[in-house]
């Protein structure tokens, strides 16, 4: 219980770092950050491994570069569909 609690709270602090270092809103506010934090690990850690810091089973550097991706990718495609709808 305890490690699913601070997944989320790694997750989101490594989201929201990721969306301050792009300057862009992470889609759906803390729920966007956790899921752009985990997500963003596991891409980062499959891209460039695991390296670094660790916290709560993150690789941190990764993460946080996974987490960036995942960001400028989700508000690209989000910014394409809504500026198509006006």
């Amino acid at each position: 219980m305890m490690s699913i609690l601070w997944t989320l709270i790694v997750g989101g602090v490594i989201g929201w770092l990721a969306g301050l270092i792009v300057g862009r809103n992470v889609p759906g506010g803390i729920i966007g950050n956790i899921v752009a934090g985990i997500v963003g690990s596991w891409l980062g850690t499959l891209l460039l491994g695991s390296w670094g810091p660790v916290i709560a089973d993150f690789a941190i550097i990764p993460a946080i570069i996974g987490a960036i991706v995942v960001i400028l990718i989700l508000s690209a495609i989000l910014h394409g569909t809504t500026k198509n709808r006006a």
